[in-house]
């Protein structure tokens, strides 16, 4: 597959547990941090989970 550029554009607080724990294993934590991934099912998965919280874009 690709690769992504995953970016937290908005806070987790008040989010729940699962998500704020998805948002660390995709290694964010602060808004505007940025995180390349190789885009697997995995990956996919947890992008979907936050995709409020995150922007994607191809790299």
């Amino acid at each position: 597959m690709g690769k992504v550029k995953v970016t937290q554009i908005r806070s987790i607080i008040d989010q729940t547990k699962r998500q704020k724990d998805t948002i660390k294993a995709l290694g964010l934590g602060r808004i505007n941090q940025s995180r390349d991934h190789e885009l697997n099912p995995q990956v996919s998965g947890m992008i979907r989970k936050v995709e409020h919280l995150v922007k994607v874009e191809e790299i």
